[in-house]
């Protein structure tokens, strides 16, 4: 049998969900935008990380904490140099990381992803 792949689960908790949707707009505005190389790559990154959770796959949530993360890392630093027009994004980056992180989606994650 078949096994069915899917954009988004609605069974998974709001945490992933979120996440989910976070991660497909993160990829989409850095595909529109075409940030700079770094964050274009992270931004493709989480898409993929996205498409991994939403089919249950225990990389795609390792990827979009990695991803999540060092978006956090480079925007934070962005902040730090002066650079205050990302705040907003850095906002849903933390958003996106606190998601993952969550003990709801750590704890599904552990229990459901292959």
């Amino acid at each position: 049998m078949a096994e069915v792949r899917r954009f988004f689960d609605p069974s998974q908790p709001q945490t992933l969900q979120g996440a989910v949707m976070l991660c497909y707009l993160n990829a989409v505005l850095g595909l529109l935008f075409l940030l700079y190389a770094p964050l274009l790559v992270v931004a493709l990154a989480l898409g993929a990380a996205g498409y991994g959770v939403a089919n249950e796959r225990r990389w795609g949530y390792w990827l979009g904490v990695v991803a999540a993360g060092l978006i956090v890392f480079l925007e934070l630093y962005e902040v730090a140099s002066g650079l205050y027009g990302v705040a907003i994004n850095l906002l849903f980056m933390i958003v996106l990381l606190a998601l993952f992180l969550h003990p709801q989606s750590r704890e599904y994650q552990r229990i459901w992803f292959h």
